[in-house]
């Protein structure tokens, strides 16, 4: 069983190194086709859009016109109050013309004119003429379609005048990359595609963790380890170590999964509404922070790097030493590192862990919920959250499980040696 234990685990390396590969691969690929797809489904293109809006506002109007077919009992009332409406418009404009005309010699003579002739109460007695006609008028089925032309063009008019435009270059730019020139059939593609890369990165990963399940076992299970098999495990660990560095820890999607509302009866939906995503290695969040210039946020990412970085390469790099160089097993340095920093092993994801919560609430708080203060102060808004642990969280989980066994085995090997 002794002589199996090294190309097995030799094997283990390679195929983690392999499995990892194709993993960064996919990660890699997935994260273009998210950010995009993110891009796409941001709240500015949706529910904060002025176009959106003005094509929800449109459809509904235009669905009014649609049914102007009035019943005998509507057309009555409508006759009725369309008859009002004229009335008070041809009493008010009488009476500016009588006030406007006693202002001159001239103007008093064209009103007692216009009086003797009874002008206006001529136009009123056709009022139930103008309105019948009016009614017509609206019921046409080729008069509708020029209101809705007048309701689009004056609606264009008045958002254009009240609202600034919005930049679709990005937009834009994604839908014509991904040639379908649709940006809801865009979107649909960019979910399958990174549904189908996800299975398969996790897979993958699976694969990872069963690998590293059986190193682990063979750790419990060997009696005294060879120099070479404490090298490969030192060396599995390098490889989980790099691939939790580099690859996303966690995901922090916020979104409004869906609002519905009634606008003059009709139905109106948003949905998929991203407020917030952010998805990122712990060296990107490590360069990210150290990049900010605020000594708060450049101390939490010093920590980050202390114990996610440089804490456990330095760890593995002092257990190699231990094992190859007898000269620095005296070493107090590499003592402490390899025997004495056990507790401190976990410190690395306690780090993470709070850092990650940091970014999360602190961002979505401060930068995408301020937009929903400019809709309205009176309604709370329940946004959905779809964060998620990624690969990177687990394959760096496993490092420091994996790593811990190690240097458990090696602190065994020590205190036998000196029995």
């Amino acid at each position: 069983m002794k002589t199996l234990r090294i190309p097995l685990l030799l094997v283990l390396f390679v195929a983690i190194l392999y499995c990892g590969l194709q993993i960064y691969r996919l990660e890699a690929h997935r994260r273009i086709i998210k950010e995009d797809l993110i891009e796409l489904m941001n709240i500015r293109y949706g529910l904060f859009s002025v176009d959106e809006w003005k094509g929800v506002i449109s459809t509904v109007l235009t669905r009014k016109v649609e049914e102007l077919d009035f019943t005998p009992e509507q057309r009555t009332k409508a006759r009725a109050d369309i008859s009002s409406f004229l009335y008070r418009t041809l009493d008010d404009f009488e009476k500016r013309f009588y006030e406007e005309k006693s202002k001159s010699v001239i103007g008093w003579i064209q009103g007692g004119i216009t009086s003797l002739t009874g002008m206006f109460d001529k136009i009123k007695k056709d009022v139930p003429v103008f309105t019948d006609q009016i009614l017509d008028f609206m019921q046409n089925e080729g008069n509708r379609e020029k209101i809705k032309e007048f309701i689009m063009d004056k609606l264009s008019g008045y958002a254009d005048k009240t609202f600034s435009k919005i930049d679709y270059t990005e937009h834009n730019l994604i839908i014509e990359r991904y040639g379908f020139g649709d940006r809801v059939e865009t979107i649909q593609y960019m979910q399958a595609e990174i549904d189908r890369i996800g299975q398969i990165s996790s897979t993958y990963m699976y694969v990872i963790m069963g690998l590293v399940l059986l190193g682990v076992m063979l750790l419990l299970l060997s009696g005294r380890l060879a120099n070479v098999e404490f090298l490969l495990n030192t060396c599995i660990c390098f490889l989980l170590l790099a691939l939790g560095l580099l690859l996303p820890m966690i995901e922090i999607d916020a979104r409004i999964q869906e609002i519905s509302f009634t606008l003059l009866d009709e139905p109106v939906s948003f949905t998929d509404q991203v407020l917030y995503y952010k998805s990122k290695s712990i060296l990107e969040v490590v360069h990210l922070m150290l990049t900010q210039g605020k000594a708060d946020v450049m101390a939490v990412g010093f920590l980050v790097l202390l114990f996610s970085v440089i804490f456990p390469l330095t760890k593995l790099m002092a257990s190699i030493a231990y094992v190859y160089w007898p000269s620095l097993k005296k070493s107090k340095f590499v003592r402490l590192m390899v025997f004495r920093t056990g507790k401190w092993s976990m410190a690395d994801v306690m780090v993470v862990a709070i850092f990650m919560s940091y970014i999360g609430f602190s961002s979505i708080l401060t930068e995408q919920l301020r937009q929903l203060e400019t809709i309205t102060r009176t309604i709370d808004i329940v946004a959905t959250n779809q964060s998620a642990l990624q690969t990177g969280f687990f394959l760096f989980t496993s490092f420091v499980i994996l790593s811990l066994l190690v240097a458990h085995r090696l602190q065994f090997r020590r205190a036998k040696a000196e029995a």
